[in-house]
């Protein structure tokens, strides 16, 4: 669920920026007058659904059309045409596929940020040794520096007048009980009373009342926690005193780069307070825990820190070196910065340097290992192509709205090929993980419902329902590929299911409706049912003849996508229940 918080606000921005390219794309000729040629299609760049074959307003949102590339020389779903506006307008720039980079000297580097800590082991509470209250207070703020022995307070205590006046009588009555006056010292002593202190006592033959504090550690005061005239109890702090020539450096992995990481590695680190400055340091410790939320481990590197130069609480940026990673023969290795992750098989888009206008095509890798910045590639490229390494996200949200494969919409591959096949799960999909997905399915109903009465504020008030039912799955009842492959059409229900929400417009919605449903379908089919029967349904004449599918609990036909004006188009397309699978 993670990745999923990580992935839905960068989609939003992405398909914001995706409309203007959507645009631009759609008019790669927008500097010049606009051509009203019959051949042309016309589309609204916010509802690209809408196509007209003349010049005119949307009639959604009134925009003006733009005129659509025409892609009747190339039906594949997976391939992007755009314009030269629209490539400058996303930033877009690639990369030559080679083998992996390294520094040069046969190591690669793992870049990471952290922070400057004290060293845990340099703290230390100065405590009360006594009860009492203080008196006299000379160190009165944080960040001070104190030496061991440094006078720190005074306190004054009745119990350290009772005490020294009891070892004026113990000593008088000393030849009479062996030992008396040795009892009293020592009571003294355990509260850090010194030799010199006690033979005044019995020198003058008059008690103490106060008695100085002394810092027992050299030292910055990190905390204060006693003011003038607090009363204190025998052990309570009174002083945090910590040091900084020996500090602690603590870097964040990445769970995918601790395989990398041992004790012993050179780190090269850096902080923006000082600069291009260098330093060095090297591994002491790897925290055996990761961090859920942020899928991360603590290094830690230990540094003497001469001169005060590091703070602690500074931020740092670091690489570390490591043994560049072993290739198998055929694999490659492209930027990181190229990859949209979505799993173990993640996408990328490629340029087609052969085409006239700028044009890029969807590919879903095999990613293996990554290395610093560099993911090694086991399949789906070849050496020599070209990758986009920046502005994929936003060509991605681009190919959405013009309905092609894309990220969040691989289904459309589904539409537009016979050869797409579903994985098989039945048999390792757990019957919990089976139940949850008839109750979303349930859910889905609802919505469905909705649809078919054309009622756009009770499809936004059931979608809300739907996500609510999916955030809740638990997502370690699955494992490996069949995980990965339900992160997948999930976050293709949810995106779609956003979008759902915040169209407002009932077409729109069933627009997006038709890419949920697709990936509620597979799922029935790949992960299997519990117990209910599910009718998937078809309707020829959706979306222009495209055809659209639907899931129903009865066999009898209600067409979300037309409602009432053509209430029973379609048929039963396919039966699913625990005996058909």
């Amino acid at each position: 669920m993670k990745n999923i918080k990580i992935i839905i606000p960068t989609l939003t921005i992405g398909i914001l920026v995706g409309f203007l390219l959507f645009k631009w794309t759609s008019n790669p000729s927008a500097h010049q007058p606009i051509s009203t040629s019959s051949e042309e299609i016309w589309t609204c760049s916010m509802h690209p659904q809408i196509r007209q074959n003349e010049a005119g307003l949307c009639p959604i949102c009134e925009m003006d059309l733009v005129p659509l590339i025409s892609n009747s020389e190339n039906n594949n779903p997976t391939i992007l045409q755009m314009s030269l506006d629209a490539v400058k307008l996303a930033q877009v720039e690639t990369t030559v596929v080679g083998g992996i980079v390294n520094n040069g000297d046969g190591q690669s580097s793992i870049r990471v940020d952290g922070t400057i800590e004290l060293d845990e082991r340099s703290i230390h509470s100065q405590s009360a040794h006594i009860d009492g209250r203080i008196e006299e207070i000379n160190v009165t703020f944080e960040g001070e520096y104190v030496t061991k022995g440094q006078k720190i307070a005074k306190i004054y205590s009745t119990e350290l007048l009772s005490a020294s006046q009891e070892l004026i009588t113990a000593s008088e009555f000393e030849n009479k009980v062996n030992g008396i006056t040795d009892a009293s010292i020592q009571k003294l002593k355990n509260w850090n009373i010194t030799d010199e202190q006690i033979q005044d006592i019995l020198t003058s033959r008059k008690p103490i009342e106060t008695i100085d504090i002394f810092a027992d550690h050299s030292g910055y005061i990190l905390k204060r926690n006693v003011a003038l005239g607090d009363y204190l109890r025998q052990g309570q702090t009174m002083y945090t005193i910590g040091q900084i020539s020996k500090l602690w450096l603590l870097f964040n992995v990445f769970e995918s780069d601790l395989k990398n990481i041992r004790i012993g590695q050179r780190i090269k680190f850096s902080t923006p307070s000082l600069g291009e400055q260098k330093f060095n340091a090297r591994i002491s410790y790897i925290e055996p825990l990761l961090d859920p939320s942020s899928r991360t481990a603590i290094v830690r590197a230990e540094y003497s820190n001469p001169g005060g130069v590091l703070k602690p609480g500074m931020l740092l940026e670091g690489e570390i070196q490591h043994a560049p990673v072993t290739n198998a023969t055929g694999t490659i290795s492209i930027p990181s910065s190229a990859v949209l992750w979505t799993g173990k098989k993640s996408v990328v888009y490629v340029q087609l340097p052969e085409e006239e206008i700028p044009t890029y095509q969807f590919r879903e890798i095999q990613i293996g290992e990554e290395s610093g910045n560099t993911t090694i590639v086991s399949s789906g490229l070849q050496n020599g192509e070209i990758v986009i390494t920046n502005g994929a996200f936003a060509i991605d949200a681009a190919a959405q709205l013009n309905n092609n494969m894309s990220m969040m919409n691989k289904n459309v591959s589904i539409r537009k090929s016979e050869d797409f096949k579903l994985p098989n799960f039945r048999e390792v999909a757990p019957m919990e993980f089976k139940q949850q997905l008839e109750d979303l399915t349930n859910q889905y109903l609802l919505l469905k419902n909705a649809f078919v009465e054309t009622d756009a504020i009770k499809a936004t008030k059931e979608v809300t329902a739907f996500l609510n039912v999916i955030s809740k799955f638990e997502m370690n009842l699955l494992s490996g590929e069949s995980h990965d492959y339900w992160i997948e059409q999930m976050n293709a229900m949810i995106n779609h299911g956003r979008l759902i929400e915040n169209a407002g417009d009932i077409e729109e919605q069933r627009k997006q409706f038709d890419f949920l449903s697709k990936a509620l379908i597979n799922s029935l089919k790949v992960y299997g049912i519990a117990e209910v029967t599910f009718y998937i349904q078809h309707c020829p004449m959706a979306f222009n003849n495209d055809g659209a599918d639907w899931i129903s609990d009865v066999p009898e036909i209600s067409n979300p996508y037309f409602g009432d004006k053509m209430h029973k188009c379609g048929s039963v397309k396919e039966t699913i229940s625990v005996s058909n699978l």
